[in-house]
Parts: C-alpha cells; sequence; structure tokens
C-alpha cells in the first residue's frame, strides 16, 4: 500500500501549510499602477468555500512574462507574476497585482479545495479582452478593482481547462 500525495488527500489543509504573509501581494497594496484582483469561491450548491486556495501566475503590465521564480520574500524582489490566496470564511480571496499586458491579457489560475482530488485550472481575462471566453472575464467595479468569482459547479459553473501533460 503506497501512501497519499498532497493531491489525493481530502484537505483542506492549505490554510494551516501553504498560506504565508504577504502571499497575496504581488505588488504592495495600494501601489502605483496596482489593482485588487478579487472574488469569492463557491460550491456546487452555491455556499461559499472558506477554506480553498487560489494560486495565478500572469504576465507583467507590458505583458512578458516573468522568469523569475515565486518567492516567500517580496518586498524589493522583482515581480515574479506569481501570487497564492486563501479564502476566508466567507469564501474571498484576493491579490494586489497588477493588470496583465499583452494581446489577449489574463491570469492563469489554479484552484484547490477540499473534495477536489487535484487542482483546477482556469483563466481570468481582463474586461474588453478579444477572443476572451464566455464566462471567463472579470467584472470591472466602480473602484478600478476587477472582480472575478469561481463555481465549482452546479448552473453558473466556472469553465475549467484540463490539461493534456497534466496527472493527479
Amino acid at each position: 500500500m503506497t501512501s497519499a500525495t498532497p493531491g489525493q488527500t481530502i484537505g483542506p489543509f492549505f490554510h494551516h501549510a501553504l498560506a504565508y504573509p504577504g502571499d497575496s501581494e504581488l505588488v504592495p497594496f495600494g501601489a502605483a499602477g496596482s489593482v485588487l484582483l478579487h472574488g469569492y469561491v463557491y460550491d456546487g450548491a452555491g455556499a461559499p468555500v472558506p477554506d480553498a486556495m487560489i494560486e495565478i501566475r500572469q504576465a507583467d503590465a507590458t505583458g512578458a512574462v516573468p522568469e523569475t521564480e515565486g518567492s516567500l520574500r517580496r518586498r524589493g524582489s522583482a515581480f515574479t507574476g506569481w501570487g497564492r490566496s486563501c479564502t476566508d470564511r466567507t469564501g474571498r480571496y484576493w491579490f494586489s497585482t497588477v493588470e496583465p499586458g499583452g494581446p489577449t491579457p489574463f491570469f492563469a489560475v489554479a484552484v484547490f479545495a477540499r473534495g477536489l482530488l487535484d487542482r483546477l485550472f482556469t483563466r481570468i481575462y481582463l474586461p474588453g479582452t478579444d477572443g476572451a471566453v464566455d464566462g471567463l472575464v472579470a467584472r470591472r467595479e466602480d473602484d478600478g478593482g476587477l472582480r472575478f468569482d469561481i463555481h465549482l459547479q452546479g448552473e453558473n459553473e466556472t469553465v475549467f481547462f484540463s490539461f493534456p501533460r497534466h496527472r493527479s
């Protein structure tokens, strides 16, 4: 009998083992050029998921994909384009980041949650992006922030992608 890998266990263990201070601040909150990307994670019944974890990977404001690896220490370091946010008790996640540039700007997203045997993949496109998939476009809020809710199942289920080389 072999031991279960972290991707095969029914968590949640994210809040206890994988969160770290500043994990959702790709740039300092409120810094010039920063934007708040946030939303809620919901289960199939429409209830908030208080113990999910969201990871993003993105290009910088010029559209260049950073080659600097992610880091637990961000202050004063180069923009890595990677962040992690655990949901709070209301199911809310958030990132302080920059809007990705390029011809089709998007955030690549991985979702980890209880009951999932492995992560889910999706994208969040900026409003007005040509060629964006319906249901994957963030809503621009009055304060300039971007809101994108993630629905794991049900009538409003978020579009999730599979990758042939990705295995559980």
